[in-house]
């Protein structure tokens, strides 16, 4: 097939279809994006009860948000947060010490520590928090003296429980023995979620049990076990409110006692709910940075942070907005595009 040479480009000219050249609006080979209807339609409405949600709780007077502004702060409120934040932390560091115990001894070869661990969850994972809070409260009925000394023989040391086992020692006892429970099955699951070649590889380079499980199965773990133990801090900071039945001063129990003083129920609970809104919150981008860690060697690119995210968004719409501008610029004669004439 001939072409004529009159239709042919001259050398030098350019193509009005170049790479380099954003199609015109009216090209028949512009590709128009997908218009998503349906996505508009359901953001726009979200938008609309999230407004109505936040104009009824802003604008109610029965929230009275002068009341929480001025108890916010107050020292009985900010004693009781410490306490909070104390005896989660303290949880926490005992119940996983205890629980990674436990866990090894689930692992472990021998028949009787295994046997031993396994009662311990099975216990502590079947009884209720509240009925294991109390339970410890009332242990000087069932053991008023507790002694130390031979077992069957002669007492060196006696003291009476009542006198060792206040409020505060019993929710820290009662909150790290459950907490214990379930931090070996979290512990556990993380070992086993390790492939066994490592340990193989580990063993052949003669290398004893405990290193292999200190230097290379623990390290591998973690990426299991801290999105779950992320989750059972959380969980934890939430859960030290039900030791307000021991009448142990936390966040909960502060606000309590200022409300049963000055009937103001409302704003006091919304004071105890932001702290925990707040605390929740500083614990939640803690936990996205420690995953962040670990995920180190296991994914080709890691998440982006919440910073780099924003820089990668606002690039793209600096792009895009560059794209417009060129699309919206008239054509000069020889194809290319041309800065917007003042007149």
């Amino acid at each position: 097939m001939s072409v004529s040479p009159d239709v042919l480009p001259a050398a030098g000219a350019s193509s009005p279809h170049r790479a380099d050249v954003p199609p015109a609006a009216d090209d028949p080979t512009r590709i128009v994006p997908r218009r998503h209807v349906g996505r508009w339609f359901s953001a726009v409405v979200a938008l609309l009860a999230l407004a109505m949600v936040v104009n009824s709780v802003v604008r109610n007077r029965r929230f009275q948000w002068s009341v929480v502004g001025e108890y916010f702060t107050t020292p009985a409120v900010l004693d009781g947060l410490l306490l909070t934040l104390w005896l989660t932390a303290a949880v926490m560091l005992l119940g996983f010490l205890i629980g990674t115990v436990f866990a090894v001894l689930r692992l472990s070869a021998n028949p009787v520590l295994r046997t031993i661990s396994w009662g311990y969850v099975w216990i502590f994972r079947s009884t209720p928090l509240l009925v294991q809070l109390l339970f410890w409260f009332n242990i000087g009925a069932l053991y008023p003296t507790l002694g130390l000394g031979i077992p069957f023989g002669p007492e060196f040391l006696t003291v009476k429980t009542v006198n060792l086992f206040g409020a505060s020692l019993t929710a820290l006892i009662g909150l790290t023995l459950h907490e214990a429970a379930y931090a070996a099955e979290v512990v556990r699951g993380g070992i086993l979620s390790v492939d066994s070649g490592q340990t193989e590889a580990a063993a052949s380079l003669g290398l004893g049990r405990w290193r292999v499980l200190r230097r290379i199965v623990v390290p591998q773990a973690m990426r299991s076990i801290v999105p779950t133990a992320g989750n059972m801090l959380i969980g934890t900071l939430k859960g030290t409110s039900i030791v307000s039945v021991l009448a142990v001063q936390d966040l909960l129990f502060s606000v309590q006692l200022i409300y049963n003083r000055t009937y103001q129920v409302i704003p006091l609970l919304m004071v105890a709910t932001i702290w925990y809104i707040a605390v929740t919150s500083v614990l939640s981008a803690g936990q996205f940075y420690v995953e962040r860690y670990y995920a180190r060697g296991a994914a080709r690119e890691l998440p982006p942070t919440p910073l780099q995210r924003l820089r990668r968004q606002s690039a793209a719409l600096a792009g895009r907005l560059r794209t417009a501008t060129a699309s919206d610029a008239p054509a000069l004669p020889d194809g290319r595009k041309g800065a917007k004439s003042g007149s």
